[in-house]
């Protein structure tokens, strides 16, 4: 017998009772949980329900009945088309009440260990222009709102740059104004969409891998240092000069112009060469009394202010003294090794991406730092006995993995080395929660530190602290 086809339906009178970790709010009915896009709790709505599995499914609202006394009405005029940004339809005090609450559910259901109630979450400052890095994508098929009057657009009509639709690899919506970044970079983005839609440049299109404009990445820095760098899709020189030149005398603040060739079948360009058009071909950003080079390629936190708060509250639980050996696991550009480098006897840096030890080597000598030692490779290769021997034992590890969390051959060797101390810092709490787990035998949780990096998202950051039992 052949499956019987879903047909999606219509709850009536549901509440939303919490957020979930992935945007989405939730709501039951008759025992079975339903995720929501753009709820609020305690809203009281009418469900368009259009996909159902065993034991949950999903919906979207099809009439606001009641609105909670928590929503309010977003800034932004992409909102809900946008894939960023999808709390901003909740107030700020509450979209923190969630994520803390996001921190509590993966520790209780995912890691089942003991833990102290955690500390207030940290909440961001400015909920608003926070971010120092956006990547915009040119299309010649911008994402439109209704298809009624689509065979009346000209090409020029047609062209976008802006965000990726959610789930959709080749529709881009285009972006007049977003609210993540300081505003200049709406006056670069639409100043050079303009330019280039008058000089008849071709935009990029996703499935055929065609057109010459492809990419732009902004970035900038809290001493008001700019990077753009434009990618294309061939390396037709003249075209490239044409607007190059135009960006350079268009905008004087921005102090590195740069530009990528990518005619590959992604969007990458880690492993593509980065040219200098006019500028220096990095950034520098500081943190308390020390700076930091960032290249093009170097990975940063992308809220300056906030990244300052996670750090030093992992200093703070790492209680470093002027005796001790601090591993630094997964290191990236060497941020929280030479953040702490000053309380600790030596610091031992461990990062896969070999360009990024070459930034963080550089990044202790702008800052004359002399007691961090720099490696690169796979962590559950480079963490080895010879390293141990040539440093000795880790009295303090901070580590500070990828969303996917750590290998378990990473958490068996930590479990090994025993070090008094470690300081979890993670931007994904359940597989934070699952590696914690894996160690409760030996260590165990004494302060819980959620950091909010990212207003309007469901995103979160956590700081633990593991001791010895």
């Amino acid at each position: 017998m052949s499956k019987r086809k879903f047909k999606p339906y219509v709850l009536e009178n549901i509440e939303i009772i919490s957020a979930g970790s992935e945007g989405k709010a939730i709501a039951k009915h008759e025992g079975q949980v339903i995720f929501v896009d753009f709820a609020v709790p305690g809203d009281i709505v009418d469900l368009y329900v259009h996909n159902k599995k065993k034991s949950f499914c999903f919906a979207r609202i099809h009439k606001i009945v009641k609105p909670s006394d928590e929503r309010i009405e977003p800034f932004c005029a992409h909102f809900g088309t946008c894939g960023g940004c999808k709390w901003q339809h909740m107030s700020y005090p509450i979209q923190l009440k969630y994520k803390q609450q996001q921190v509590i559910d993966a520790f209780e259901r995912i890691g089942k260990f003991p833990f102290p109630t955690p500390e207030n979450i940290i909440g961001s400052a400015q909920t608003q222009y926070y971010r120092n890095k956006l990547e915009f994508t040119f299309t010649d098929k911008k994402w439109l709102e209704t298809l009624d009057n689509k065979d009346e657009l000209s090409v020029a009509e047609h062209k976008g740059l802006g965000f990726h639709i959610p789930g959709k690899f080749d529709k881009i919506l285009d972006v007049q104004k977003c609210y993540l970044m300081d505003d200049f970079h709406n006056q670069i983005r639409n100043t050079i969409k303009e330019f280039c839609v008058n000089q008849g440049f071709d935009f990029f299109n996703a499935r055929s891998q065609e057109g010459f404009m492809r990419n732009m990445i902004l970035r900038n820095t809290s001493l008001n240092e700019w990077m753009l760098i434009v990618v294309f899709k061939q390396n037709d020189e003249e075209k490239i000069n044409v607007l190059m030149e135009y960006l350079k005398n268009t905008f004087p603040q921005l102090t590195s112009l740069l530009y990528v060739v990518n005619d590959k079948m992604n969007d990458t360009i880690h492993d593509l060469d980065v040219n200098v058009y006019a500028g220096k071909s990095y950034m520098v950003e500081q943190l308390e009394d020390l700076k930091f080079n960032i290249q093009p390629k170097s990975f940063f936190q992308t809220n300056t202010e906030q990244t300052f708060n996670l750090y030093n509250e992992a200093r703070k639980m790492a209680n470093i003294q002027s005796h001790e050996t601090v591993y630094d696991l997964y290191t990236g550009v060497g941020s929280i090794a030479n953040f702490v480098a000053k309380q600790a006897l030596t610091v031992v840096g461990i990062e896969y991406v070999e360009q990024a030890i070459i930034d963080a080597k550089e990044n202790s000598a702008i800052n004359q730092i002399n007691n961090t030692h720099f490696y690169a490779g796979d962590m559950k290769d480079v963490l080895n006995d010879e390293l141990i021997a040539k440093h000795g034992k880790p009295d303090v590890i901070i580590t500070d993995p990828p969303r996917a969390g750590m290998h378990p051959d990473v958490i068996n060797k930590m479990l090994e080395l025993r070090a008094p101390k470690i300081v979890y810092v993670s931007c994904n709490p359940a597989s934070q929660a699952r590696d914690i787990a894996m160690m409760q035998e030996v260590y165990k949780v004494t302060k819980v530190q959620a950091v909010d990096m990212f207003p309007h998202t469901h995103h979160v950051e956590c700081v633990t602290l593991l001791e010895l039992i």
